[in-house]
């Protein structure tokens, strides 16, 4: 268990990820889990130790949010759930976006379709352009202070938005973020220029999304070899993560090789990485069978070495943009 940001709630390690319910539509190429599914999945989590659970009104454009809800039945207060608000539900103009409006109203039918009368973590799924930060904190604040909503996190977010956004909190005196979901993984580490240093100044906990980059880190996909048929990577539709593929074979060799030597598997290795990482709250996981959760979840059962860390840290390493570079530079010079 680890604290959730600066909160005093604890969460598991492993987040479950709800991605995969359901799978209609754009969201087939992740998933297609039916009921039955996502209940074996919903238990074997639990039994496992995870009291985390993550989805958005968005995923199969609310059959995620009811898959889940059913899965946890009575459970559902053992629990922390969260779930997030921002894209487009339906070809209405204001069924979409971060406006006073649509906040409200996605979360009254994101608790309908959960089963639920609160939501412990709401999440803004990324921001809105159109809608005054001003208008979405208030709304949110409003959330927390009528009982249907106990935390408030954001997803997506860039270093000044999120500054903007604590900021304006500070301001008027509203509920703050106390947590942000990125994408974090060895094949893509620019969270580390902005956000993490946010995050570890501010007290924001990193709740990281696709730590395993899409399934390729998994070893499904290996140099020289046929890429697995039916896989997210493998779909044009759904290989939306943009990474150096020659760069990763060579980071998934090393994890093979540190995988051997720790009697684990290429997955518990990049996943185990993550959690030796500042700021990290909660490593938010899919799986599409029992046997890929079981494994996943032996990930907080040991940890890497020093020395292991540091390697991968070396063949991962993100080119420096500027101004790093040049504030690297400057430092050097002191």
């Amino acid at each position: 268990m680890r604290f959730l940001g600066n909160s005093g709630l604890k969460i598991s390690e492993l987040c479950f990820g709800t991605m995969t319910f359901g799978g209609s539509g754009y969201w087939g190429t992740i998933g297609k889990q039916t009921q039955k599914e996502a209940n074996d999945l919903v238990r074997i989590a639990i039994e496992g130790g995870i009291n985390f659970f993550d989805t958005a009104d968005i995923y199969s454009w609310g059959t995620s949010e009811k898959m889940l809800g059913k899965a946890l039945g009575k459970r559902r207060q053992d629990i922390i759930l969260a779930t997030k608000v921002r894209g487009k539900m339906s070809d209405k103009p204001n069924d979409i976006g971060l406006s006073r409006h649509h906040i409200i109203e996605g979360c009254n039918a994101s608790l309908k379709r959960l089963g639920t009368d609160f939501i412990d973590l709401y999440q803004v799924h990324n921001w809105d352009h159109a809608a005054p930060i001003e208008e979405t904190m208030r709304a949110l604040d409003d959330l927390v202070g009528s009982g249907k909503v106990r935390y408030i996190g954001c997803s997506n977010f860039t270093g000044w938005q999120l500054m903007k956004a604590i900021a304006t909190s500070e301001r008027y005196l509203l509920s703050k973020f106390i947590t942000i979901q990125s994408y974090y993984s060895l094949m893509n580490r620019e969270l580390e220029f902005e956000i993490i240093p946010a995050c570890l100044d501010q007290g924001l906990g990193i709740l990281t999304w696709s730590p395993l980059a899409g399934g390729f880190l998994t070893g499904k996909y290996r140099r020289g070899q046929s890429r697995p048929q039916n896989m997210r990577r493998s779909n044009a539709d759904g290989n939306f993560l943009q990474f150096d593929e020659e760069k990763g074979y060579e980071v998934v060799d090393e994890l093979d090789k540190i995988a051997e030597r720790h009697n684990s598997t290429i997955t518990q290795v990049a996943l185990n990485y993550l959690l030796r990482k500042p700021a990290v709250s909660s490593l938010v996981i899919g799986a599409r069978t029992p046997d890929h959760l079981r494994d996943i979840l032996k990930t907080v059962n040991w940890e890497l070495t020093a020395e292991e860390i540091k390697r991968l840290d070396e063949i991962s390493k993100p080119p420096r943009i500027y101004p790093y570079w040049m504030q690297d530079f400057m430092r050097s010079e002191r």
